[in-house]
């Protein structure tokens, strides 16, 4: 199928979107300017809600964020159509205490965020970014920050003296060979001194004011289109902005719908998603509690509206790479720009079941989408996904689908053009449904 225009348009939005979104943290940021330009409105958790028909309305918490939009029909006959993703990405994150000098030179310390592939880290052009927390005459405020120019490396070990690298691969001491090359120590200045007064200039602030930063090690290379068509991108966090994107892109293209529709954004699904803003804690069965309790749900009508509602766990697919065939499944090989790809495991690592499978292929069918199928190889670990932990807890039926891609967990993945268009019009027949 020839790439169209409407692809290429919407594969540039997405890396305009990871672009602006170097960190969880932005990521919601990114996601809230583009909810306010279209009338969402901003719900506060420690205040009541006061929530009007066919509205569209958004909440965060953390680096997380669920917006919803109410619908037309009775929750008891529709329940709510729901589709999640989640913000966090692997990588390196900075330590409380990061920088420090030695043999002249000022490096930062990082902690290993979930599984990156470590070795995609090297010899390219790094920054940070995240939140800064600054004290304030009231307390604290926070801020974020994005250095857009390089400013971290870490450099190869020559082959001089690394002679089987090629052979043997690159291993890095997860310790001792990952804090990065920030600059020239300063004998005026101690290191920490120096990484501080970098915030405060950036903020705009006293050095002496930060209190507190978490802040993400990123690319400072944009998304590119590729290929001898253009016909693949490439950028950081395609895993699983990519799914945010299309989740944020449907929804924005919904008007008036039945059923009550939530788009689910969450932080932490990369490290087990337990937490207060992860998938796992209690953030989306409060939002369905409270738009529930608007609605004057009493517990068994509450049931009712789940047993109708349906779940899609939008996380990206493992695509297959024709230099690496033993790595794949053979009869389930799913390709680039060939559509959404619906994911399997009897062990549940993946939520998805016969019926919810079948659900999704007539929401393709119904968008004029493809459709692929996905197992993971037998004698390899699968990994999962915010699906299984979102329906356990919410008692919905769910299905686990992405768009395939290649180099997943490495600073620079690939994907399809086409795919990006898929998926956003199967979410978009979701919320319709």
């Amino acid at each position: 199928m020839p790439i169209t225009s409407e692809d290429r348009a919407h594969a540039q939005d997405l890396l305009n979107f990871i672009d602006a979104s170097p960190s969880p943290w932005h990521a919601v940021d990114t996601i809230t300017q583009r909810l306010q330009a279209q009338g969402f409105v901003p719900l506060q958790e420690k205040l009541r809600w006061k929530l009007e028909s066919g509205k569209g309305y958004y909440v965060v918490r953390g680096a997380s964020l669920i917006t919803f939009m109410i619908g037309q029909q009775p929750l008891t006959d529709t329940g709510f159509r729901m589709i999640g993703a989640h913000t966090d990405s692997p990588g390196l994150r900075l330590k409380t205490n990061a920088a420090h000098a030695s043999d002249g030179v000022v490096r930062l310390g990082v902690e290993i965020y979930g599984g990156p592939i470590l070795a995609t880290f090297t010899d390219r052009d790094l920054s940070l970014a995240g939140r800064v927390n600054v004290r304030t005459a009231q307390g604290f405020e926070s801020y974020l920050i994005n250095f857009r120019q390089p400013l971290l490396r870490l450099p190869n070990l020559a082959i001089h003296m690394n002679k089987d690298v090629n052979e043997q691969g690159l291993k890095l001491n997860k310790q001792t060979e990952l804090p990065l090359l920030f600059g020239i120590a300063d004998d005026t200045l101690s290191a920490r001194e120096q990484f501080l007064n970098l915030l405060a200039d950036e903020l705009k602030v006293k050095a002496a004011d930060i209190l507190t930063y978490e802040l993400n090690v990123c690319d400072t290379q944009a998304g590119a289109f590729w290929g001898v068509e253009q016909e693949f991108i490439a950028n950081s966090q395609l895993d699983n902005l990519a799914s945010c994107h299309a989740a944020l892109t449907a929804l924005l293209a919904t008007s008036a719908p039945a059923a009550t529709c939530i788009a689910a954004f969450f932080d932490h699904e990369e490290v087990g998603s337990e937490s207060t803003a992860g998938a796992g804690g209690s953030f989306a069965g409060d939002v369905i509690e409270r738009i529930s309790l608007w609605m004057g749900l009493d517990d068994e009508q509450q049931h009712c509206a789940a047993a109708h509602s349906f779940f899609i766990s939008a996380d990206m697919a493992h695509a297959y790479q024709p230099n690496f065939p033993n790595a794949y499944e053979p009869n389930h090989h799913v390709m680039v720009n060939a559509g959404p790809v619906i994911k399997t495991n009897s062990n549940q690592r993946y939520s998805t079941d016969a019926d919810t499978a079948a659900r999704f292929i007539t929401l393709c069918e119904s968008a004029g989408v493809p459709y692929q199928n996905y197992t993971h190889r037998t004698d390899l670990g699968c990994g999962s996904t915010i699906g299984p932990v979102v329906a356990a807890s919410l008692g919905i039926a769910s299905v686990d689908v992405g768009s395939p891609m290649w180099a997943m967990h490495s600073l620079r993945e690939s994907a399809g053009v086409q795919d990006v268009a898929y998926m956003i019009k199967v979410m978009k027949a979701t919320f319709g449904s």
